[in-house]
């Protein structure tokens, strides 16, 4: 009685194991295509159920499934289906009681699965077939890890724009209204030097509020900063004095749009503005290895190290945001190992250093 209880005992906790690992079993399919349509299912709902791929989706949901028809249905009630449903089967009335009901509706061997992102109904899912229910509320969950993260990449562009807006909008009107005054008081007594302002101005104005990609080059960065200082100077006469060189090689390094003017008008600003007696802004881009390095300098009245890391943590006084959303993009676009460096003390400067890859894969102008 023991020995063949003994066996039973060993036999049964065998099973789990094959069952979780079936490709170490001799004769299964290789998971390989089963993995890469799931992978693409995923990626054709990344726009959701209303998206340009949705009919793909449901074409892969249906070769998984091996199933006779799939259907995916956004929140409208618009069914978008790949292969042919049974005749006698009303889906267009299953996908209404789900969305009404949220609960499962099955006619014949057709089902429909709702669809649930965040406690919230985000579609349906209808297949006709004899697929195993298991199967079906598997894929359902893929579906709704799709939707999930589409959702949250979408979220996630939001951010990054509603940062580029916020960027946009912290123009001084301060600064603006000097640099036209300076402006207007050269029209006659230097018309020329007048011109060349209002030319600095506009470009100034054009590439801070134009509607620009994502990223831009550092070449593009340098010339913003060029025509912002070139203004302040005007502005300011010799209380700025400014140093700005960059090595040719870190030129075409494409960066996230709006990154290094905003320190320079921070080091202008909170810097060289609050010193009597003025100072000195210094630009420096070089190559380090594989990656760009820039850093932005001004021997003005510096900071208390607490409250530069304020500052980066976007918890600092109102004024001062542009650092942390700078910060903030940055360490989105390359990861937690890049972002910002604050160099300070009180009366002694501030310097910020910003390193990024000098190439890195999806960020290109």
């Amino acid at each position: 009685m023991s020995t063949p209880g003994g066996r039973a005992a060993s036999v049964a906790a065998r099973t789990p194991s094959r069952s979780r690992w079936p490709w170490r079993m001799r004769g299964l399919r290789d998971p390989g295509p089963t993995l890469e349509t799931a992978r693409h299912i995923t990626e054709d709902l990344a726009d959701g159920l209303s998206g340009p791929r949705v009919r793909a989706a449901a074409r892969g949901i249906r070769r998984l499934l091996a199933a006779d028809a799939v259907g995916l249905a956004d929140l409208s009630g618009h069914l978008v289906v790949v292969g042919s449903m049974p005749s006698d089967v009303d889906t267009s009335a299953m996908v209404e009681e789900v969305l009404h009901t949220e609960s499962r509706c099955r006619r014949a061997e057709v089902v429909a699965l709702p669809l649930i992102v965040h406690d919230e109904l985000a579609g349906v899912l209808v297949v006709s077939g004899t697929t195993r229910m298991a199967a079906l509320n598997e894929v359902a969950s893929l579906g709704e890890a799709a939707l999930e993260r589409g959702r949250l990449e979408a979220s996630a562009e939001e951010a990054a724009a509603a940062e580029l807006r916020a960027l946009r909008a912290e123009i001084s009107p301060h600064f603006v209204y000097n640099a036209l005054t300076v402006i207007a008081g050269l029209v006659r007594p230097d018309p020329d030097r007048s011109r060349e302002l209002m030319l600095d101005f506009a470009d100034y104005i054009r590439y801070s509020l134009a509607q620009h990609g994502e990223y831009t080059t550092v070449a593009d960065e340098f010339h913003a900063i060029e025509t912002y200082l070139a203004l302040q100077r005007a502005v300011l006469g010799e209380r700025l004095r400014v140093q700005v060189r960059v090595a040719p090689e870190v030129l075409p390094v494409s960066i996230p749009y709006l990154v290094l003017q905003p320190l320079v008008e921070n080091a202008v600003r909170h810097g060289i503005e609050r010193k009597p007696e003025g100072g000195t802004v210094t630009v420096l881009g070089e190559a380090e290895g594989n990656d760009c390095v820039i850093s932005v300098e001004d021997d003005g009245t510096g900071m208390d190290p607490g409250k530069a890391e304020r500052l980066l943590s976007g918890t600092g006084e109102s004024g001062s945001v542009g650092l942390a959303n700078v910060d903030r993009r940055l360490r989105n676009v390359y990861g937690p190992w890049f972002g910002l460096v604050v160099e300070t003390a009180e009366g002694e400067g501030t310097r910020v250093i910003v390193r990024v890859p000098r190439f890195s894969p999806g960020v290109m102008p």
